[in-house]
Formats: structure tokens, C-alpha cells, sequence
């Protein structure tokens, strides 16, 4: 009988240099659900396995612990360009948290918004909520011990952010339109290596993992007009199609679209403009 498999006790040196990014972003009550998440063996385990069952089942490209690590970084880029711009989320609007609670649901959703590609593509927004809502109670649990209301509103926002990533649903509130648009972020040539790598035939949808091998960077930094400014940087004009199909059309979805530049270009070429 084959012994079954260990569980990964060694996350990989790109998993770390993620880790300590988000630990450097966070303090307080987050910093320290921050160090829970990032050490529970059960995210671990999750995440894991939808990058199996993505690029090697499926031949999609990455969707596990890097990624969903690159969309945590993201989303707390911008909630604190935000921030630094007299911008409140939809928390300290509604008077239901404050800053520190709204990174907190931005921090749990993005680690966990692509757990359900572990069930398949198909839906797996949804598949997601479903494997998250216990994982998110479980460490709310620990980090608001004493405060259940707060729990239940934390819990309901992190699944707002996990089942509209996919921008298939329409989100209210600016913390899942910020998760909408970190998500579309994260699509610079290294997630769809692993794939190409492995040299599957051919296929229709093929175009996604060809125009983000030409993305070089993807720059989130304070724009000169609005809050938040996005330059994508590509090596051929092929990666247009990723901004315009991708990105755009998740920022097109998204509560904090008005809060956003966008531009794009081929090396040595001058800009597309497409928002701000």
C-alpha cells in the first residue's frame, strides 16, 4: 500500500520573501492574524492543492500559495493608498470596523479566494466560499475572541471578496471591488511559466497564459490624479489582451474603479491610457 503524502512543512523561498512582505504591511490585531494565517497548515494545504489541481489537472496557470500571497500584497498596497488618500472603506463608512478590521477581511480573502479550484474551475469562486467560511471563522475565532458581532461582519465581508473576485457576481462594498482588482493584478509572466513549462498541446484559452508571458512588471503606486495608479509593462503587445480582457473587465465590476489610473505599454512605446 502506498504511504500517503507527507504535508508541506517547507514553504518555498518565493512563499517566505511573500510572507515577510505581509508581515511588513500589517501591525497590530492584523499583524498578529497575519502570523496565523501565514503559519495555519490547513490554508497551507489548500492552497497547495488548488495549484495542483490548476496547472496540473487543468492546465491553468498559477492559483495557489504565490498567487494568493501577490493578491494579499496587492489589495493591502491599495486599501492603503486609500488610506493615505482620505479614502474609507466601506467598513469605517457603514461605521461597522475601522482600517486595521478591513485589512483584516482583505487579508483572509485573498489567501484563501482560489482555495476552490481545488474542486475545479468551473464555479470555483463559489467552491471557494464554501472551503473558506470554516478556515475564516476558525481564525476570526482567535483574533476577535470577545467580539461576535464583529465576527460575523468580518466573515460575511471576506466572502463577499472570495465569491466576487471572478467579477461574475456584482460587489458592494470597496474592499471586495479592491480584491476584484488585486486579483486582475497579479498576471506578470511568471504565473503562467509552470505550464508553459510543461508543454501541454495546445488548447482554446491558450491566448491567457501567451499574453501574460509577455507581462513584465505590474506597478501599483500612487497616481498623479487619483489614489491609486496601475502601469503594466509588457514585452509585446500580445499582454494587451490580458490588461483589456482581464484586468479591465474586473476593474469595470469594481466599487473602487473611480479610485483608479491604469496604463499600459510595450517596452520602449508610449503608454495606453485607459483609466484616470
Amino acid at each position: 500500500m502506498r504511504r500517503p503524502e507527507k504535508e508541506r512543512d517547507v514553504k518555498s523561498p518565493k512563499e517566505q520573501s511573500l510572507d515577510k512582505r505581509i508581515l511588513g504591511m500589517t501591525q497590530g490585531r492584523t499583524r498578529r492574524l497575519a502570523e496565523l494565517l501565514l503559519a495555519d497548515s490547513e490554508v497551507q494545504a489548500l492552497q497547495d492543492y488548488a495549484n495542483q489541481v490548476s496547472i496540473r489537472r487543468l492546465g491553468f496557470n498559477d492559483h495557489g500559495p504565490v498567487h494568493m500571497r501577490k493578491v494579499a500584497i496587492n489589495a493591502l498596497v491599495m486599501a492603503s493608498l486609500l488610506r493615505d488618500a482620505g479614502v474609507r472603506l466601506s467598513l469605517e463608512i457603514e461605521e461597522a470596523g475601522d482600517a486595521e478590521d478591513s485589512a483584516a477581511a482583505l487579508l483572509i480573502a485573498a489567501m484563501l479566494h482560489d482555495v476552490g479550484m481545488s474542486v475545479g474551475r468551473q464555479n470555483h469562486e463559489l467552491n471557494s466560499a464554501i472551503l473558506a467560511a470554516p478556515v475564516a471563522t476558525r481564525l476570526l475565532e482567535t483574533s476577535y475572541p470577545d467580539e461576535m458581532q464583529k465576527r460575523v461582519i468580518l466573515r460575511s465581508l471576506t466572502l463577499e471578496c472570495i465569491e466576487g473576485h471572478m467579477a461574475t457576481q456584482r460587489v458592494h462594498s470597496l474592499e471586495a471591488g479592491l480584491i476584484l482588482i488585486a486579483d486582475g493584478c497579479d498576471m506578470e509572466k511568471g504565473r503562467s511559466r509552470i505550464p508553459m513549462l510543461l508543454g501541454n498541446e495546445p488548447r482554446a484559452g491558450d491566448i491567457h497564459q501567451y499574453s501574460a508571458a509577455s507581462i513584465e512588471r505590474v506597478d501599483i503606486e500612487r497616481g498623479a490624479r487619483l489614489p491609486i495608479k496601475i502601469s503594466v509593462e509588457m514585452t509585446e503587445s500580445v499582454g494587451f489582451f490580458q490588461v483589456e480582457e482581464v484586468l479591465l473587465q474586473k476593474l469595470a465590476m469594481s466599487p473602487a474603479k473611480g479610485f483608479v489610473e491604469l496604463e499600459a505599454q510595450v517596452r520602449g512605446e508610449e503608454p495606453r491610457r485607459y483609466l484616470g
